[in-house]
């Protein structure tokens, strides 16, 4: 019975993995030469010898596991259902990791603490890596630091740095990491797939729209400066117009006072 509750776990990783990449093109081919299907099976025996506290035989697999795939994933990392490494060398996944169902990852990334390597022994048996909750998708050359949260169906782009908890449906890019799209709640049963946890539509970027928008302020005062400066001119003009007119005035009632006939 336990035997065919493995084999029904193993058969349901491999079918996550063939409908998330198209070039998988049979069961064998993943088994055979998807480097992170190899580094999950590895890692599973691992973490059961780790919880039985066979540490050093547990080390020892899963260092087995990164010299064979390429990946190194801690034996007390603990891995959800259907867990997709696509292409995979360069990941590194640190021992308080924790990682729900249905999530992916590319290569080059890192699930990584970020306390200072100094007095290590205090900083045992503590949480120093991120969480990753069901669905999220994590982009290749992304790092993920600290014993953050990565919400339910986020999204990490490529090469993203993010050291910060990852609201639920959010898209995060940039170093430091930016939160591309605000939060959304999937009404979905299955939310869409985003390769390299990028979406490819028509989607500003933060600064730059933030930008945008100082350079819309700016226009907009630089417009109201010169309606003021054309009000203030014409004003200028009316003042000595009218000074003007007052002038000549008092000239013609001068000039008429001083003439014979004003006299007489």
């Amino acid at each position: 019975m336990m035997g065919e509750a493995m084999f029904k776990s193993i058969q349901n990783e491999i079918d996550a993995m063939m409908a998330r990449d198209p070039a998988a093109r049979s069961r064998l081919e993943v088994v055979l030469c998807y480097p992170g299907f190899q580094a999950l099976l590895l890692h599973r025996v691992a973490h059961a010898l780790w919880r039985r506290r066979w540490r050093l035989l547990a080390r020892w697999v899963s260092q087995v596991g990164r010299w064979t795939t390429g990946i190194e994933i801690h034996p007390g990392a603990v891995i959800g259902r259907r867990f997709f490494i696509d292409h995979g060398m360069g990941v590194v996944i640190g021992e308080t990791s924790e990682i729900g169902d249905d999530v992916t990852l590319y290569h080059g990334v890192t699930l990584g603490g970020v306390a200072p390597s100094v007095d290590s022994h205090s900083q045992r048996n503590t949480k120093r890596h991120p969480t990753l909750e069901r669905g999220v998708i994590v982009g290749s050359g992304a790092q993920i630091l600290g014993p953050i949260i990565v919400g339910e169906n986020a999204r990490v782009g490529a090469n993203a740095v993010v050291t910060k908890d990852v609201p639920e449906g959010a898209t995060v890019v940039g170093i430091p990491g930016r939160v591309l799209q605000p939060r959304q709640r999937q009404t979905e049963e299955e939310p869409p797939f985003v390769a390299y946890g990028t979406p490819t539509g028509d989607i500003p970027d933060p600064v730059a729209r933030a930008l945008e928008g100082l350079l819309d302020e700016v226009h907009s005062l630089r417009a109201r400066v010169n309606r003021l400066e054309e009000q203030t001119e014409g004003a200028g003009l009316d003042v000595e117009e009218e000074e003007t007119a007052e002038r000549d005035a008092e000239g013609e009632t001068r000039e008429a006072s001083d003439s014979p006939q004003g006299k007489c």
